[in-house]
């Protein structure tokens, strides 16, 4: 088996805190935009639903084109993207402009995350759980990182000193093309390997697509819950404890880089005692802090969406991981759909929380959202693997 390639898996993880950084950017200037262009709760809705919904539609497709047909260079190409969208962004004159850079930003990310995460898979040596989790943190702290530069850069400058950030983007441009340069020269490694996977699959059809449908429930539940954080917890903040938006950008800040550090934690952790386990504890292991939130004063406030942080995001690389074992040979389609299903979830939960908020206030709305955790019970029904990922449903 190949050793792990740190040196890939580290600019892999750099250049995702890069490309999440520069899409945070879009959510966190909310306020800014919100009071320019006179916006209520569903066009700000509407802004996320757009990026969310162009990386959602087109993440499953581009990682089937890339699974029959690999393109190595695609992701510094998807970069030029999100590029162009942030230059818009920080010009935009009117609101349809703002949706048209929504939309290129998404598309951005629609081709970065499944070619990126499929990069990563070839580059673990096997330990795939802790090459998604090095994946993953790279872009939980840049969507940390994001409100931060937003409060202290954007917000008092204005709208368009996010070009600034288009520097960022270049960077990535360089980084990406010397990855796609390395994934090239492994292509016809690539193909002996799938070959092999496709040898121990030990489930049937129908447990496959039970088991795929299950985690797409707890995806649901974990992303439409995040919405309400992500989009509007600023605004919660604001209107309950009356407090500035720069001070309710730096407690968004503090609940990111708790879904960073929380990142980290369930790919490795799945790899030793299976990935069922840590899916099961982190979905429905944050029910009763999420029921607690909405009745918590500012301290506990920002203590609680913590510990939130720290136990939902150890989900998603496990969840990822286990997917992929589920269905070999086809990585790139299962995380183009998988982070497609999980920015779509996103956004049609900013959309409908924001039109909810309208309706029946923002607390209303954390009351609610409070029990979707609940939703984790579904992870009873997932087949049982074993301890690593040697060992797992692909031997």
């Amino acid at each position: 088996m190949a050793a792990t390639a740190f040196p890939i898996l580290a600019s892999l993880s750099f250049c995702h805190l890069l490309n999440d950084m520069i899409q945070s950017l879009l959510p966190a200037i909310y306020p800014l935009l919100k009071t320019s262009f006179a916006l209520d709760f569903g066009q700000i809705g509407l802004i996320t639903l757009t990026f969310q919904f162009t990386a959602s539609l087109l993440q499953p497709m581009i990682g089937t084109l890339t699974d029959r047909h690999p393109k190595p260079y695609s992701l510094a190409l998807g970069m030029g993207s999100t590029l162009t969208g942030l230059l818009l962004l920080s010009q935009a004159p009117s609101y349809p402009v703002l949706l048209l850079a929504a939309a290129l930003i998404g598309t951005g990310s629609a081709v970065f995350h499944p070619e990126s995460s499929r990069i990563a898979r070839l580059a673990s040596g096997g330990r795939h759980g802790l090459a998604q989790s090095l994946f993953q943190v790279g872009g939980n702290l840049g969507s940390a990182t994001g409100p931060l530069l937003a409060a202290f850069i954007i917000m008092p400058r204005g709208q368009t000193s996010i070009a600034w950030f288009a520097l960022a983007a270049l960077v990535a441009i360089i980084l990406l093309t010397r990855i796609g340069h390395w994934y090239r020269l492994r292509l016809p490694h690539i193909h002996r390997t799938v070959a092999r996977s496709h040898a121990g699959t030990v489930l049937t059809r129908r447990q496959v697509l039970l088991a795929l449908l299950v985690l797409g429930m707890l995806i649901f539940s974990k992303y439409f819950y995040l919405a309400s954080l992500s989009s509007y917890y600023t605004f919660y903040l604001m209107h309950k404890f009356g407090i500035s938006a720069q001070s309710a950008q730096i407690h968004l800040f503090i609940f990111l880089g708790s879904v960073a550090a929380g990142t980290i934690v369930g790919g490795p952790v799945g790899d030793r005692i299976g990935r069922r386990y840590v899916i099961w504890a982190s979905i429905l292991g944050v029910l009763p802090f999420t029921v607690l939130l909405p009745h918590a004063n500012l301290l506990w406030t920002t203590l609680l969406t913590v510990v939130i942080g720290l136990v939902l995001a150890s989900a998603f690389s496990a969840i990822l991981v286990f997917a992929q074992e589920l269905v070999p040979g086809r990585t790139g389609t299962i995380s183009g759909l998988f982070f497609g299903f999980a920015f779509g979830m996103g956004g049609i939960g900013a959309a409908v929380l924001g039109e909810l908020a309208d309706h029946v206030g923002i607390e209303t709305v954390y009351r609610i959202c409070a029990w979707l955790p609940a939703i984790g019970l579904l992870a009873w029904f997932l087949p049982r693997t074993s301890t690593s990922a040697r060992e797992g449903l692909i031997k």
